[in-house]
């Protein structure tokens, strides 16, 4: 399971260099949105799809967004020079957070492991413990969301339900007509 997650988050890195790279504007946009994508893939590895779901709507609407205003702009290649220090500079920063992270994931339990059960008074165990008798509802994912959480998750669905309203009015095509103009293709 570990090595299919550090496969992915492999892709994601390459796909990150292949834009930053890229002369083409296009293939730099779809190399960002594959960065995106990959993250989404490596959340479900890590069976974690309530935490993909945000990313999808957000990686989809980016990427229709970004590809429309690529095209309409018309320009193809990014012309001058690159800068190369910056470039060594970006990849050496990332060979430090790629180092930083692995420490990091060395203090996490193991996968399935899950970590609030070694914490004493955590609220998740407080949530499993009494969910049943304080909210009355059977699936403790939908006890932690509508109950426990309530405002949190109105909160995220404004969010999502306005970004989609704003991307619709961005990619939205106006039907431009010209006064006595016929109504209609003819």
């Amino acid at each position: 399971m570990l090595e299919l997650v550090g496969a992915v988050i492999l892709f994601c890195v390459i796909a990150a260099i292949i834009a930053i790279e890229s002369r083409d504007l296009l293939s730099a946009v779809v190399s960002v949105s594959a960065v995106g994508f990959g993250l989404i893939v490596a959340f479900f590895y890590m069976r974690a799809p309530d935490v993909a779901i945000v990313p999808i709507v957000v990686e989809v609407l980016v990427l229709a967004i970004m590809v429309r205003a690529t095209l309409r702009v018309g320009l193809k290649t990014f012309i001058g020079n690159r800068d190369t220090f910056g470039m060594v500079v970006t990849l050496m920063l990332l060979a430090v957070f790629f180092l930083v992270g692995v420490k990091a994931f060395e203090g996490l339990p193991r996968f399935g492991e899950p970590a609030f059960a070694s914490i004493a008074g955590s609220p998740t165990m407080e949530y499993v413990k009494n969910g049943l008798q304080e909210t009355g509802a059977a699936n403790i994912v939908s006890a932690v969301l509508l109950d426990y959480r309530g405002y949190d998750t109105l909160g995220e669905a404004t969010v999502l339900f306005t970004a989609i309203l704003g991307a619709l009015a961005i990619v939205r095509r106006k039907a431009r007509k010209e006064v006595g103009e016929p109504e209609g293709d003819e």
